[in-house]
């Protein structure tokens, strides 16, 4: 089963698709075109008669329906044979759809797994080999300005993950939520929170332990040290926002493969999936919408067993 950690930076590749661009072209000097629209796209592959293949995240660079690159994203925190032997699959098979160049980007918390996955994959095709662009530890920088952190907030929150027990590491990112959005400072507390180390949380708590009242609550942790009077409406309402926001990345997610996949989606239906605030109906709705022949296939079972 996938993790927190797997699935919350998966989520952060999903809800803002430009990151995979900014960790290739800027932590690894990997040459992507610039200037051009980046969107989710559907992961379903397949390189038939094999099985049909699912990466973590597909994303592709230029207009939807003429793409000029693609990226898969893959989440990685352990060394895994099988999995390895998987991304060659994965890089053929989106190529195969797109006929451009595809770059597999590897996330590997773990610094051990971020050096095994810097080894070329032999695939025992002469010629080709896959190598991967790897971003580890040693790739993400320790961002301790408040400014930085602010500007580049998933950066900072992998930053948490991979610095976070360095005190300057998080103050910067509990600094720079009080100059983001409301609706936004929530999830992004949330990202760093799930993605940090025990001791990271422990430096991120210890901050919030010491400072007065009037500091942003984003966290059940505050409601143990700051008690449930004024903290409580705004823990709260932080905690709806948070909900909110990530209902609202799921849905783009299900429209996207609707329309990655050519289904037609009418207003009314697209205004039913935006509304939703159900994670779990949203999770069901993007399962289906990989393998839907129309928006009739999301909601069939609803159909069949009508309210009342």
């Amino acid at each position: 089963m996938p993790s927190l950690l797997h699935d919350t930076l998966n989520l952060m590749f999903r809800n803002r698709p430009e990151l995979a661009v900014e960790m290739l072209r800027d932590h690894l000097g990997v040459d992507v075109p610039g200037g051009l629209p980046v969107q989710l796209a559907s992961n379903e592959l397949n390189d038939r008669p094999s099985k049909d293949l699912y990466p973590d995240t597909v994303i592709t660079i230029g207009p939807r329906h003429d793409p000029r690159h693609a990226v898969i994203v893959e989440i990685q925190q352990k060394l895994d044979a099988a999995k390895r032997d998987q991304l060659p699959r994965y890089a053929a098979a989106l190529w195969l759809q797109v006929n451009r160049p595809v770059t597999v980007l590897m996330i590997c918390p773990d610094a051990g797994t971020a050096t095994w996955a810097t080894t070329p994959i032999d695939t025992g095709l002469p010629g080709y080999s896959l190598r991967c662009e790897v971003i580890g530890p040693e790739q993400i920088p320790p961002v301790t300005d408040p400014a930085e952190a602010a500007a580049h907030p998933e950066l900072a929150a992998m930053s948490v993950m991979a610095h976070g027990e360095h005190p300057p590491v998080a103050e910067a990112f509990m600094s720079a939520l009080q100059h983001l959005p409301t609706e936004h400072a929530p999830q992004y507390y949330e990202y760093a929170y799930r993605l940090a180390s025990h001791a990271a949380r422990h430096v991120m708590e210890k901050i919030m332990e010491s400072a007065s009242t009037t500091w942003p609550v984003y966290s059940p942790f505050a409601r143990k040290h700051f008690g449930a009077g004024k903290t409580e409406g705004l823990a709260e309402g932080l905690a709806e926002g948070l909900a909110e926001g990530l209902a609202k990345g799921e849905a783009r997610a299900v429209l996207t493969i609707l329309e990655v996949r050519g289904i037609p989606v009418s207003d009314a239906e697209r205004a039913r999936i935006t509304a939703c605030t159900d994670l779990k109906q949203l999770d069901e709705w993007a399962r289906r919408a990989v393998t839907a022949t129309s928006t009739g296939d999301l909601f069939s079972d609803e159909r069949e067993h009508p309210a009342g």
